[in-house]
């Protein structure tokens, strides 16, 4: 049994990992879980034995210097905890570290004690891996689950992948069988950008993330580092007639896949996110919650505005006729043309694009790419 110590009562809690290694191209999944625990200063509260689940050889320790004294530090897996204040407090248990090198149903159950000692309700897995998609596009997310009443109630896709896996999927079925609900969420990386960090990926699994939790995530300066990063590839690109020249064909290939995509309920669904945002006591209080949108675009700034659903314009009034002067009165002078029918106020913003897309190679929440393909983010 796991004992824990100094972890207060959690409120509604729900386990959010990524894992580096296979599952993590552009180190975009890991990435979203450190910018959780750094905006929302998450405190570590345990560690696994890094003995029983890493080689070292694979994945080197690391030595430092504080205050004159050289330390180490050793490549294992951190588990923390973050409070959500607002009208509808709850905590998140963030887990993040490296995929392991043995022993992987041993690493999934000393998670899943974790999890049952906290009390935890879900279990979120953030993944990323290679996909033909262009740079200049929103970044397709994936939600997937091996659930079938999960896959409907939260409008995700039912996990049909066959083929090599990560830990990715391995922790998502341990979750399944030990009853746990639990969902992955993948975003697709340009492969032919694939070196890390990747703010635009990170920046839309967190977007991803917001939606399905119903919560609001500080930013921070993400969006702007997902905008330099795409002016830093079509600065690339246009260097290279031949890469320009491909990432056309991807934009036309993504545009033409993506042509009903502005429908009513991405519509709403964007509408919902503005208003999550727009009001003062939604998601969580405190310092570093961003106050602009944050959402991708598929326009060179890299990141989506959002859009208010338009108000419906008035119905024109047909104009009364006017009557005749009666004779010997003057004639009064015509007075100014009404303006036309009004009409309601408008926000508008870019089309707003649907993160749950799947990229060309749909992924699952196994791994990417299919059987004998190389996975994202392997050494």
């Amino acid at each position: 049994m796991i004992e824990l110590e100094g972890v207060p009562e959690l409120i509604d809690p729900i386990m959010v990992a990524a894992f580096e290694g296979w599952n993590d191209a552009g180190d975009a999944a890991s990435s979203a879980v450190a910018h959780l625990e750094q905006e929302w200063k998450g405190e570590v509260f345990a560690a696994l034995d890094a003995e029983d689940y890493y080689d070292f050889q694979v994945n080197r320790p690391t030595v430092f210097m504080e205050d004159g004294t050289r330390k180490i530090t050793w490549p294992t897996t951190r588990l923390s905890v973050v409070r959500i204040t607002g009208e509808r407090p709850r905590d998140l248990v963030l887990v993040r570290g490296i995929e392991p090198s043995m022993r992987w149903r041993s690493f999934c159950n000393e998670l899943l004690g974790f999890a049952h000692e906290l009390g935890v309700e879900m279990v979120v897995v953030l993944g990323a891996l290679l996909g033909d998609t262009p740079h200049t596009r929103p970044v397709p997310v994936s939600g997937v689950t091996s659930d079938p009443d999960l896959a409907r109630t939260m409008d995700l896709e039912e996990s049909k992948y066959e083929g090599p896996t990560g830990i990715v999927g391995i922790l998502q079925e341990a979750c399944t069988h030990a009853g746990v609900p639990a969902v992955s969420l993948w975003a697709a990386v340009p492969h032919y950008v694939s070196q890390p960090p990747n703010p635009k990926a990170t920046l839309a699994l967190l977007n991803r993330l917001e939606d399905l939790l119903d919560l609001r995530i500080p930013l921070g300066e993400l969006v702007e580092d997902a905008r330099a990063w795409q002016l830093g590839v079509d600065q690339l690109a246009a260097e290279d007639s031949e890469v320009a020249e491909y990432v056309q064909s991807l934009e036309e290939a993504r545009d033409t896949a993506e042509l009903p995509e502005a429908s009513g309920e991405a519509i709403a669904r964007e509408f919902e996110r503005y208003l999550r945002r727009r009001e003062p006591g939604a998601g969580p209080g405190g310092p570093g919650a961003a106050g602009g949108f944050g959402r991708e675009s598929a326009g060179p700034g890299g990141d989506r505005a959002r859009s208010a659903r338009p108000t419906r314009a008035e119905e024109p009034k047909e104009p009364k006729p006017q009557e005749p002067p009666e004779k010997g009165t003057e004639e009064e002078k015509p007075g100014r043309e009404a303006a036309g029918p009004g009409t309601g106020e408008q926000e508008t913003g870019s089309a707003p694009e649907s993160s749950g897309e799947a990229p060309e190679r749909r992924p699952d929440e196994d791994g990417p790419g299919e059987p004998g393909e190389e996975g994202p983010g392997r050494d």
